[in-house]
């Protein structure tokens, strides 16, 4: 799908021709460069690679100097692939919100969701606890409970839900309303909430 590549700026909200408040995230995206067009020939595949964020020359490699240097050679911090652009780019041209996006639409936006470390089963999973702090129990309001079975299957099985790393994923949130493209400033403001914290890096796809 065709898309660029973005900031979060945070949250507000905006009123409708109805009267209706409604929350909606503000995004900084664009331009992006095109920093490499791959074709089937080529590569195998059919992609345009975008170039977004500005990354200093110390932190940038002799490679990617020289693949930056095909399309203008502006050092840029994040580069992701879309496919599916219907018009016809190549190295160096630059995209800005009103070349992918229109007010009214549906998208897609990737992003990744914060990090909460190390959680517990009510925390991660919403889990009640064993029980009432009543009969001696004195430490298991929040315990996950038994997990496994008896000496047959002898093990915990894949997948169960227990307390471990939680958030800090890539998350996909689909179908947000355009509501409104602010060009002159780069800025679009979807409907909804999209995962990450403020500043993070997202992907708003068609």
């Amino acid at each position: 799908m065709p898309g660029l590549i973005g900031k979060k700026i945070g949250m507000t909200s905006m009123y409708s021709a109805e009267g209706k408040n409604l929350p909606c995230t503000v995004i900084s995206t664009g331009p992006c460069v095109v920093t490499q067009v791959k074709t089937i020939e080529n590569d195998g595949y059919e992609a345009v690679q975008l170039g977004y964020g500005e990354k200093k020359e110390k932190r940038t490699t002799k490679s990617l100097k020289g693949h930056f240097e095909k399309s203008g050679g502006n050092l840029l911090r994040t580069l992701v692939e879309f496919k599916g652009f219907s018009q016809e780019l190549k190295a160096g041209d630059v995209l800005n919100l009103t070349d992918v996006f229109q007010e009214g639409q549906f998208v897609d936006v990737v992003g990744t969701s914060k990090g909460k470390g190390f959680q517990g089963v009510v925390k991660r999973h919403g889990f009640a606890g064993v029980g009432q702090a009543t009969h001696g129990q004195h430490n298991r309001l929040r315990a996950p409970g038994s997990i496994g079975a008896a000496s047959d299957p002898a093990r915990v099985f894949k997948g169960m839900k227990m307390g471990g790393q939680m958030g800090n994923v890539r998350v996909t949130v689909q179908n947000l309303k355009v509501l409104k493209i602010f060009a002159d400033e780069n800025l679009v403001v979807i409907s909804g909430a999209i995962p990450g914290a403020k500043g993070s890096t997202v992907l708003i796809q068609n």
